[in-house]
């Protein structure tokens, strides 16, 4: 057996640049034997796969550098995400890191790139890992260890001069030395739950990123402050557009502005439907759990749901124990208390498709309503733990714009390609210019049998390909009861957030029994495609908000033009043109306060309106309006019915 190293020090110099390797199609560091008959490819330190090596191998200098600075400090995992790395540690003496504390590790850090050492990597056996960290006194590892399975290949990697070698417990790849890891930057502190479990100990987990040039990572440093002007959180209490409060955690209050804009998104939705073919219905919030098991949810999805209860389902308990039947043994009492709510709680609902495929099974069928496309905007409720919300990305009470095609075998590539059109459209009116797709394939946890799974997974990948769209896969990252394909948009800052979805399901028909009359009179299942365009509202709302960065176009902006007066002597004039505009449905509003004309526009900038009207002695004589474009800049004075034209025309939605 070769290292990747040797077998590319074969063909020839090896770049400096070059980090790992991948061994047939698997990323593998210099460190590692590999077979010498396999595809070996070099992996370079500006691409997506070095820079993952990179970021890992940077939280192993963090750690190291913590524990020079903080001794007795313990150490759990530090892996490589998609801008950067965190490692989690349970700090010594309790407390948390400040911001000194990152700047001294930062600086430590570049000590020991600079030492330019070799990581080196070391098979180990199970007992003597658990052994080695156990003398360490690190009982996350060896937790950690303890968990992998019998007959696994354990490895540890060690890097730093001989007289201070620091060894972790890790599975690799990381780059040849420590001299790779230049461009350095610690961005946050925050607490985090051992294994994500709140019922273990809080530990403080730092955040970092790290790139091949100090160039590469002051762009990505100057992107991540624009990203934090136009987070949502911060513009949407800036616009005054929802509110959160610990009365109601993770779900939203959405004031005046921000409802406009949730329900113009909504309306948005509904006019494609129209134009597509879909019908909406609406379907309750809460069902007997027995609806919930025919679905699979209870069973698959347990942890993810709200039940409910009601005094009476206490009160036939409470005299079930009175009755004796538990023999005045509290712990008896207590489980049945507990069973009789697992069994009989009814449940908020999380998604929409078990009321839909009730819709459809409520009376036969026949093949010429195929395909049945439903719609829903009904409000789902998911428990989100505590450690994963985040503002409206993240939410437990929310709304898709969620819809099924109940549909044939034979309609399904012509279902998806209806829907990707769908989607370019929708994706268009909102600015998002280029999507990127995935291919979501079978879970470990899923309903369904393996033949079903084949079926579903062929059929969206053959609609992809006569759609002519590019995919990659993504392995077991599917629906419990079905494939999908996810629909990834850029925004304005260049990230990737997925939105819209379409997953096959031969799943949930089957459970609830589904049939249709086909044209040769025999009773044939259908097909359920679960589809979402924008996907959570909630959700979708906070990407286009920091995607926009709170600049509303004129038909979604919940004001779009403000009026400002030179002179209160105008204000009646100003109050006749405000009604005027209102009549033809324009949202506007009139600042006649005693503030100066400065002062008002710098309100209205404030605001992000699409248009600030100012008016003088001027335009009041000319019944006329001194237009400022958010957009375009000054546009001089403009007759107020052609002003009314203009805005009426932009209150309509267009393709970017």
């Amino acid at each position: 057996m070769k290292t990747g190293r040797e077998i590319l020090a074969e063909r020839g110099p090896i770049d400096k640049d070059v980090v790992a390797v991948t061994v047939n199609g698997v990323l593998r560091d210099f460190h590692t034997p590999v077979d010498p008959t396999a595809t070996v490819k070099a992996v370079r330190a500006n691409e997506k796969l070095g820079l993952e090596v990179i970021r890992h191998s940077t939280a192993h200098v963090m750690a190291d550098a913590v524990q020079r600075l903080f001794p007795g400090t313990q150490v759990t995992i530090g892996p490589a995400i998609e801008d950067g790395f965190y490692y989690d540690f349970d700090k010594a003496g309790g407390g948390t890191f400040s911001e000194d504390d990152l700047a001294k590790i930062e600086a430590t850090m570049k000590g020991i790139t600079a030492e330019n050492t070799p990581f080196q990597r070391e098979v180990i056996g199970r007992k003597e890992a658990i052994d080695l960290f156990t003398k360490m006194g690190e009982k996350y590892k060896v937790d950690i260890i303890q968990r992998r399975p019998e007959g696994e290949t354990l490895t540890l990697y060690r890097h730093g001069k001989p007289e201070h070698q620091w060894v972790d417990f890790c599975a690799g790849p990381h780059v040849p030395s420590t001299g790779f890891l230049g461009a350095v930057k610690l961005t946050s502190v925050a607490g985090a739950y051992w294994r994500g479990d709140e019922r273990n100990p809080m530990l403080q987990r730092i955040y970092g990123t790290a790139f091949p040039t100090q160039k590469a990572l002051d762009a990505y440093l100057k992107q991540v402050e624009e990203a934090k002007a136009r987070d949502h959180r911060k513009v949407g209490k800036e616009l005054e557009l929802f509110h959160f409060d610990p009365i109601a955690p993770a779900m939203p209050f959405f004031l005046p502005k921000g409802a406009y804009v949730y329900n113009a998104m909504v309306s948005y939705v509904r006019e494609l439907y129209v134009k597509y073919g879909y019908e909406e219905v609406i379907t309750p919030q809460a069902f007997d759990p027995k609806l919930f098991r025919t679905s699979g949810h209870l069973g698959n999805y347990n942890e993810n749901m709200y039940r409910l209860w009601t005094e009476d389902m206490f009160e036939e308990v409470r005299a079930k124990i009175e009755a004796g039947k538990y023999d005045g043994d509290p712990n008896l009492a207590v489980k049945g208390v507990l069973d009789e709510l697992g069994q009989h709680a009814f449940g908020l609902k999380p998604m929409n498709c078990p009321s839909h495929c009730v819709i459809f099974g409520a009376r036969k069928r026949s093949y010429r309503e195929l395909p049945w496309r439903v719609a829903d905007f009904g409000r789902l409720h998911r428990y989100e733990r505590g450690g994963v919300v985040h503002g409206l990305a993240r939410v437990r009470s929310f709304c898709q714009d969620d819809a099924h095609i109940f549909c044939t075998v034979d309609q399904v590539a012509s279902e998806m390609a209806k829907f990707i059109a769908m989607i370019q459209e929708a994706y268009s009116t909102f600015g998002f210019e280029k999507f990127d797709v995935k291919l979501a394939t079978r879970p470990d946890k899923r309903i369904g049998s393996d033949e079903f799974w084949t079926i579903a997974e062929d059929a969206l990948s053959e609609g992809l390909k006569k759609a002519g769209l590019e995919f990659e896969i993504a392995e077991g990252e599917g629906a419990f009861y079905g494939p999908k394909v996810e629909f990834h948009v850029l925004d304005a800052l260049k990230r990737s957030w997925q939105l819209g979805t379409i997953q096959y399901d031969p799943n949930l028909p089957e459970r609830f029994d589904l049939e249709y009359t086909s044209n040769d009179g025999t009773a044939k299942r259908p097909v359920m495609l679960h589809r979402a365009v924008l996907g959570s509202l909630e959700r979708f709302f906070s990407v286009y908000l920091e995607h926009c960065g709170g600049n509303f176009p004129a038909w979604l902006a919940p004001e779009q033009v403000t009026i400002v007066t030179v002179h209160e002597d105008l204000n009646a004039y100003a109050t006749e043109v405000e009604q005027k505009l209102k009549a033809k449905g324009i949202r506007v509003t009139s600042d006649v306060s005693n503030d100066k004309l400065g002062a008002k526009i710098r309100n209205a900038r404030l605001q992000r309106v699409p248009y600030i009207a100012v008016v003088g002695q001027k335009e009041a004589q000319a019944q006329s309006l001194g237009v400022r474009s958010r957009d375009a800049g000054e546009l001089g004075a403009i007759a107020v019915d052609a002003f009314i034209e203009k805005l009426v025309a932009e209150s309509k939605p267009t393709h970017a």
